[in-house]
C-alpha cells in the first residue's frame, strides 16, 4: 500500500478534504486490511507520479489536528487517476477500450460506493457521540 497515495484518497473522500488524524488512522487501517486489490491499486497510481511528496509538494496541509487536501492535491490526484489512451484503445471496438482501461474497473465504482457507505456511517457514529455528551 502507497502511503501518501491513500492519504489523498482518504481525504478527497471528506466533506471539505479534512479530516482529524484519528479518522484518518482508521481510514488507514481499513484499507491497509482490505486485501491485495487496494494495494495494487495504490501502487499503480503512485507510479504515475513517482516523486510524489504529499507535503513538500503541497498537495495536503496539516491544520488543528488533522490534514486537508489542498487543490493542487486534488489535481495531483485526477492526473494520477486519467486514464491515458493507449494503443489499442479505438471508438468502435469495446473490448479494446475495456483492455485499454484499468484492469480493476468495478473497484472504482465498488470504491465510490463504499466512500459513500464510510461517509454515512461516520455521520451515524458523529450523531451518537454528539447524543452520548450531551
Amino acid at each position: 500500500m502507497n502511503f501518501q497515495v491513500t492519504v489523498l484518497k482518504i481525504l478527497v473522500s471528506y466533506p471539505d478534504g479534512f479530516a482529524v488524524m484519528a479518522d484518518l488512522k482508521r481510514d488507514m487501517a481499513i484499507l491497509a486490511t482490505s486485501g491485495r486489490d487496494w494495494s495494487e491499486r495504490t501502487k499503480r497510481l503512485a507510479a504515475r507520479v513517482p516523486e510524489l511528496d504529499i507535503f513538500s509538494q503541497a498537495l495536503v496541509e496539516r491544520l488543528n489536528g488533522g490534514w486537508r487536501i489542498t487543490e493542487k492535491g486534488r489535481t495531483v490526484l485526477d492526473l494520477m487517476e486519467a486514464r491515458s489512451p493507449g494503443p489499442q484503445l479505438a471508438l468502435d471496438a469495446p473490448t479494446a477500450q475495456l483492455s485499454s482501461a484499468d484492469p480493476t474497473p468495478g473497484l472504482l465504482v465498488s470504491t465510490r460506493a463504499g466512500r459513500s457507505q464510510r461517509l454515512q456511517r461516520r455521520r451515524a457514529a458523529r450523531a451518537r457521540a454528539r447524543a452520548k455528551a450531551s
